[in-house]
């Protein structure tokens, strides 16, 4: 009974009180040949050490952490400095009240204000919400935004965003009015190259950069073809710490900037939780969705921060909110705050600088290596492409077994690719973590 608060009593009693006789009753509108029609597959109870045993032996077969790995694609492995989990920990954050009621939530408050001010520094635009559930979701509330900024259905959005925040977008809009059209990739440069598709009906063009191969698109070139044409123009960041070294988006004309904050300062941890990032220019502010934090001075002159401009959630409009995203990755953004004001703006830079050159090393020497090649020529970041002489699933594996994550396949995403694989070097990777990856992959 330690682990189920109500004894056989309590929920005979509830039972009754709604109607019911028996606990399946509450299931019987889920149909039976979807329901699993036997007990779990569980074992007989166990002590509290039997059970601490257990799990550290199924923790013990976790090997992948503890291996070299050169696998990106939007999810990064980055060092956090040893404060920001520390801070994040203390009481008053783990228990942080939710900031409807400003009076006694200002620290919270706070924090979202700076992360907000962060954000908008990094990306170069005016404002900033207080983050979202992940780049994917972001990614979608952007279509619809721009849907409601320019009363136009259609996005044409690049194939080089990453396949799964294009997949999480059309599942989130497929009940709406969104048109989403595809805009292919070149070939050589592994850039955006087709705009034809961007016409007066064209409510934004949509891409990544770095995009999903690592290369670093011409933002502003691609922000005055779809201005042309009266569209909005959303860029979409999975790597955050690129911001470090690149121009900002809105340098680049930029209206929206999406993406995910994974990279400051939170732990892959099998995929999650992470943060969505979303910023624009001011004068969109109210068909932003999610929360935003002020600031606001009473009648004495003394400042608080608040929510501002609320009713665009659902708890105030209900079926007429512009959004029906009413929470905030509030301790995931606490931990990208701490990460960046930890950092700084030099500890930023440099940190991007070296993703950058290592990534450049991995590369030139991954392509002296006899059959490999690098198919794009674009400029990159962190992540780029390798074509090798037969099947990528084949050589990671052969990777694999020498006790290296090499990267990943392309052929998962993208078809005509089998031999090419993505490749991700950030500054957790040593001289000899690269050198072990080029030979592993020399004589696999």
């Amino acid at each position: 009974m330690r682990y189920i608060p109500n004894s056989p009593e309590e929920r005979a009693e509830m039972l009754e009180f709604v109607g019911l006789s028996n606990a399946d009753e509450l299931f019987r509108s889920i149909p039976a040949d979807v329901q699993l029609g036997r007990k779990l597959n569980v074992t007989d109870p166990l002590a509290e050490s039997e059970v601490i045993a257990a799990m550290e032996g199924m923790a013990a077969k976790n090997t992948a952490t503890t291996k070299p790995s050169f696998l990106g694609a939007g999810v990064y492995s980055h060092y956090s400095p040893t404060v920001v989990d520390h801070l994040i920990q203390r009481s008053e954050f783990f228990t942080s009240y939710t900031p409807y009621q400003p009076e006694i939530s200002q620290g919270t408050l706070q924090y979202i204000f700076e992360f907000q001010t962060l954000v908008c520094q990094l990306t170069g635009m005016e404002v900033a919400n207080a983050s979202m559930y992940d780049g994917s979701t972001a990614m979608a509330e952007a279509y619809l935004m721009a849907q409601r900024v320019t009363r136009r259905d259609k996005i044409v959005v690049a194939t080089s965003v990453h396949p799964e925040y294009r997949e999480v977008a059309r599942t989130y809009t497929q009940h709406g009015s969104a048109d989403i059209v595809e805009a292919a990739y070149d070939a050589s440069t592994g850039r955006l190259a087709d705009t034809s598709a961007l016409d007066d009906k064209t409510a934004a063009l949509v891409i990544q950069s770095p995009n999903f191969f690592g290369c670093i698109e011409d933002v502003k070139a691609l922000a005055d073809a779809a201005h042309a044409v009266g569209a909005l123009l959303i860029v979409v960041v999975t790597e955050a710490i690129s911001f470090g070294l690149l121009k900002t988006p809105g340098e680049c004309g930029a209206d929206i900037v999406v993406g995910e904050g994974q990279s400051w300062g939170v732990p892959t941890s099998f995929g999650g939780p992470h943060l969505g990032l979303f910023a624009t220019q001011e004068k969109y502010i109210r068909q932003m969705p999610g929360r935003l934090c002020g600031i606001a001075y009473d009648k004495n002159g003394n400042r608080g921060f608040v929510l501002t401009l609320s009713t665009r959630e659902q708890h105030i409009r209900r079926e007429k909110a512009t959004s029906n995203i009413c929470t905030n990755q509030g301790l995931i953004a606490l931990v990208a705050t701490i990460y960046m004001e930890t950092m700084g703006k030099k500890g930023l830079q440099e940190v991007a600088e070296q993703n950058a050159q290592k990534a450049a090393y991995a590369k030139s020497q991954i392509a002296a290596i006899e059959g490999y090649s690098i198919p794009f020529s674009s400029p990159t970041f962190n992540e780029f492409v390798v074509r090798g002489p037969r099947p990528a699933t084949e050589i990671l594996e052969s990777v694999r077994e020498k006790g290296i994550v090499g990267g990943l396949a392309l052929s998962k995403y993208y078809g005509g690719h089998e031999n090419d694989f993505l490749v991700c070097v950030t500054e957790t990777n040593s001289r000899e973590q690269i050198e072990f990856l080029v030979e592993s992959i020399r004589h696999s």
